[in-house]
């Protein structure tokens, strides 16, 4: 089947043939390029999965002569954000020499390390297990993908018929095995024994493809996989409903996200019992239309085919059996009920350890779900950060679509257990996890910040991030926010960071913000609250609307963020830490600035009654008390700047130095001086810390504690 470049359906055609004409005559860059906008399309490979070739000659560095050397995705990366550091470069005669030593498919193993005598650039990638996949085959660009239209037919009772039939001999067939140096050796027989092919379907796994030039290999993954999707999509409820039909009705959208928010903390704390995780929710209509169903039942318990799929998601999820329309004004009061589910799962997954264990495998891991179906609702998963919950969610779907497709032309087979056993427990697989880098302070934790568009709670915002946390920056100022996304989006990614527009003065803003952390994060660890405003004006001068201002935004503001985080702390029963940034002035009498210093003495103090009453639940509640941090912050806006200087008698201009030459240090005070002190107390240094303050005003004498 030839497919115009116009003429593709259900993949996107991304190549641009003026970029790739700047790469013309590099064919590693050409490599790159065309790894990248494959990955780039979802519906043609899972991120982190499959993986690229091409074979180039290059000059020995010792010999000078010219060899052959394979330039392939190395361990642990993912081909739509490549780069050449993610590549191994290896000798292509040394690698295919290997062959004269291998003893055996009950050898495997060994073979991963002899691919590093075969390392012709030194500064690769350590090579992956799919190295002799590529080695052995004769072609210079070389694609391994995992399309879930080609993985639904390779998942397919009659998926090797149906692979002869569709492509009419060009596609060859390899049962299912587990990826390694033999895999290799059978893609090299089943290439010899079919002469001509353009490509090979791995059972249950994923497909090979491949051509003379980058371009080549591109259209010819496409035009496999378009014909897949598109024989697929022709047998869509021909002979029977997808998925049997619906056996329940989805809430509507407004009250799926509703219900979903509000029992996300409940999961989370459930699945956290032995490591803190990160949430993730989805409601897409492939979702609804799998958890909604009548093969549900039937289908999820199977699990996953695909290694890629369940290494992520385990190799089944928890469905739960609550109405989706249950009353959730007490999230709690399920949690009884919900404890039970989760300990079934529990006990199943470590039935299904002892059952297929060796003697030497790892020790069981987390036997929690990291997949959580709601009929009528949605997908939660949960993983150890953001980025490995989304991805584990998209796995999933994945699999949903694998599932969807093979039932509708065939009838869906997942891996034997053992098998999926021995690559969830693989020895090699447990190596890669223990090089895993070590998880900075705040991983897995969910940060709110209150007015951290800029200022203070930026600089805590940046912090906590750099420091592993997933952060949700908010503000009044939709503008201002907008700019701190855009800048924080370019520096860190979309999976660490949440934007939301709050007035922390209204309730139902409020709500909107918690809501939209629980379905982004599934729930929250640290609320800082940093939001504020100073108005300085002579006690006679002030009015009533500039107190209940004040008030309004310092104190009750407080009050309420601080009561919804709780709410949420509570439903996780883990504990977790309230910030409050004061002031200086709430120990300290000043001039003209009465209404403000009033609200930053009734913050403190509402922080110590705090800590007394939420000390039980492991809720930390501690202080910190900035003093004239003017850095990027809207503190100069609104006459501020100028009350303070008539306060004291100076121009505006004088401030900054008036303010560092009071205190004992001499020193001015920065937002990351005050990001450090917040960073102190949640970071776990001070876990039996509680109603306590730390002053970073550079050391005022009569702010000192007593």
């Amino acid at each position: 089947m030839t497919i115009k470049n116009n003429e593709f359906n259900h993949v996107s055609f991304l190549w641009d043939d003026k970029k790739a004409a700047e790469m013309e005559g590099n064919e590693v860059d050409l490599l790159i390029y065309r790894s990248n906008i494959l990955g780039a399309d979802l519906r043609i490979t899972n991120y982190g999965g499959g993986n690229t070739s091409c074979k180039t000659y290059e000059a020995d560095p010792l010999s000078k002569e010219t060899v052959e050397v394979m330039w392939v995705k190395g361990s642990g990366g993912d081909i739509g954000t490549l780069k050449k550091a993610g590549l191994a470069g290896l000798y292509v005669d040394k690698l295919r020499a290997l062959k004269g030593i291998y003893r055996g498919i009950e050898f495997e193993d060994e073979m991963v390390g002899l691919f590093n005598h075969c390392i012709y650039d030194l500064d690769s990638k350590a090579p992956s297990i799919d190295t002799p996949l590529h080695a052995f085959l004769p072609f210079k660009h070389i694609d391994h993908l995992h399309p879930d239209a080609a993985i639904a037919i390779a998942a397919s009772k009659d998926g090797e018929k149906i692979t002869q039939e569709l492509w009419k001999g060009q596609i060859a067939w390899v049962p299912w095995q587990r990826p390694g140096f033999d895999l290799g050796l059978q893609l090299k027989q089943a290439l010899d024994e079919n002469p001509g092919i353009r490509g090979i379907m791995l059972g249950g796994h994923g497909l090979f493809t491949w051509g003379d030039t980058s371009f080549e290999c591109y259209i010819n993954s496409l035009e496999v996989i378009e014909t897949a999707s598109a024989y697929l999509e022709e047998n869509y409820g021909k002979n029977r409903p997808v998925f049997g039909g619906t056996k329940v009705s989805s809430l509507p959208a407004e009250q799926r996200a509703s219900q979903a928010a509000l029992l996300a903390p409940v999961l989370r704390g459930l699945a956290s019992s032995e490591k803190k995780m990160v949430g993730t929710f989805a409601d897409t209509e492939v979702v609804l239309q799998f958890i909604n169903s009548h093969d549900l039942g039937k289908l999820a318990p199977m699990g996953t085919s695909c290694p890629d799929h369940f290494l992520r998601t385990k190799i089944s999820p928890l469905v739960l059996d609550i109405p989706a329309d249950t009353d959730l004004s007490d999230p709690n009061a399920l949690k009884a009920d919900l404890e039970k589910e989760f300990q079934a799962y529990r006990e199943r997954y470590a039935e299904y350890y002892e059952k297929h264990k060796h003697p030497n495998s790892p020790g069981m891991r987390d036997p929690n779900p990291v997949i959580i179906l709601w009929p009528g609702v949605g997908l939660f998963s949960f993983a150890k950060d953001k980025q490995t919950s989304r991805v584990a969610s998209e796995f999933y779907i994945n699999a949903i679509n694998v599932m969807r497709g093979a039932e509708a032309v065939s009838s869906y087979v997942s891996l034997p257990l053992q098998e999926a056993f021995d690559i969830e427990y693989w020895l090699l697989e447990e190596a890669k996890l223990q090089r895993m880098p070590k998880e900075k302070p705040l991983s897995r934790r969910i940060a709110l910040i209150t007015g951290s568009a800029g200022g203070i709670g930026k600089g805590i915002a940046e912090k906590f991030i750099q420091e592993g946390a997933c952060v949700v920056v908010t503000d009044i100022n939709a503008d201002r926010l907008a700019e701190t996304e855009a800048e924080m989006m370019k520096k860190y990614g979309k999976d660490v960071f949440l934007g939301v527009t709050l007035d922390v003065t209204d309730p139902k803003s409020l709500q909107n913000a918690m809501q939209a952390i629980c379905l982004k994060y599934g729930g929250i660890d640290i609320i800082v609250n940093n939001a504020g405003i100073s108005i300085s004006k002579a006690f006679e001068d002030h009015t009533d609307q500039d107190w209940n201002k004040l008030l309004d935004i310092l104190v009750k503001g407080q009050f309420e963020v601080s009561q919804a985080g709780v709410s949420i702390l509570k439903q996780q029963a883990f504990g977790g830490d309230i910030l409050n940034i004061v002031s200086k002035n709430a120990l300290v009498a000043g001039p003209k600035n009465v209404a403000y210093g009033t609200a930053k003495a009734a913050q403190l103090h509402m922080s110590r009654l705090m800590a007394a009453e939420l000390g039980p639940e492991k809720i930390r509640v501690n202080v910190v008390n900035p003093d004239a941090v003017i850095e990027n912050s809207n503190i100069w806006e609104g006459g501020w700047a100028e009350n303070r200087a008539k306060a004291y008698g100076i121009e505006v201009k004088e401030l900054p130095a008036y303010y560092a030459n009071r205190t004992l240090l001499k020193e001015s005070v920065k937002t990351s001086d005050i990001a450090d002190a917040a960073f102190a107390f949640v970071s776990g240094m001070l876990d039996k810390t509680t109603g306590n303050m730390l002053n970073v005003d550079g050391g005022l004498a009569p702010a000192f504690p007593r």
